[in-house]
């Protein structure tokens, strides 16, 4: 099976965006002329998990087949435990389950072998099993919920580090993933750079704009910004980054 070696995450930009959440993301993303970014069904197991970022390191089931989809298979070369050993520290798991919500891709065992290899979080359009065990281990997870049968009651899996479908968005190893309190967003490899310095810059501004509201401002021409409030904006803006200029 031929795999796309996992790349590392700049420490710089992992910091930028644990400040930006997914709906700020998913607003820059539709500016750059990208809809379909927000992975469906992807939601947090635990309340109050922080917001997490890392590159996705993927794995895909599909349909199961009677020959292939058995307990015997866990042992296989090509097996989701097979795949935990590949997982790189800081990486985000993606799993693509098809959205299967009645069999459980990982359980407790799996989730704390991740937990051990430093993996940041599991998100998947599925479910998993054993939830007071995975919630115990301490990795993150978003999903759909949880069942009882294992995996290959309802899937085959098939390998890792390949593109994915993952809750009808597709995801390439070493795209990037936040995940918040509102689901998870992928940022395509090649556009992060210029969707980060956007979202940092999006994430000012209506910070910008809470505190004009707090201030009594009504909405129309302040959000959207008007010219009026844009010049007010940027000069707001310029006294916080260099407040021994005037304004």
């Amino acid at each position: 099976m031929t795999t796309i070696e996992s790349l590392p995450l700049d420490p710089a930009i992992a910091q930028a965006l644990s400040g930006v959440s997914t709906a700020t993301l998913t607003t820059v993303l539709l500016k750059h002329g990208l809809r379909n970014t927000w992975l469906r069904g992807t939601r947090p197991l635990a309340p109050g998990l922080p917001r997490t970022v890392g590159r996705a390191f993927t794995l895909r089931f599909v349909s199961a087949r009677e020959d292939l989809a058995t307990p015997a298979s866990w042992g296989s070369p090509i097996s989701t435990r097979a795949a935990i050993e590949c997982m790189p520290q800081g990486c985000i798991a993606v799993v693509g389950a098809l959205g299967t919500t009645d069999a459980g891709i990982f359980g407790d065992i799996l989730c704390a072998r991740m937990r051990r290899r430093g993996v940041a979080a599991l998100v998947t359009d599925g479910v998993v099993r054993d939830v007071e065990g995975v919630l115990a281990t301490g990795l993150p997870v978003w999903c759909q919920g949880t069942a009882a049968p294992p995996s290959v009651a309802g899937l085959t899996f098939v390998g890792w580090q390949e593109p994915i479908d993952c809750g009808g968005v597709a995801v390439f190893p070493n795209d990037l993933i936040v995940v918040d309190q509102d689901g998870a967003v992928l940022v395509p490899a090649a556009m992060v750079n210029e969707v980060v310095a956007a979202a940092v810059e999006q994430e000012q501004l209506e910070g910008w704009m809470m505190s004009q509201i707090d201030l009594g401002v009504a909405l129309p021409g302040l959000y959207p910004p008007n010219d009026e409030n844009k010049a007010r904006y940027q000069a707001w803006a310029r006294a916080l980054h260099r407040p021994n200029e005037p304004v």
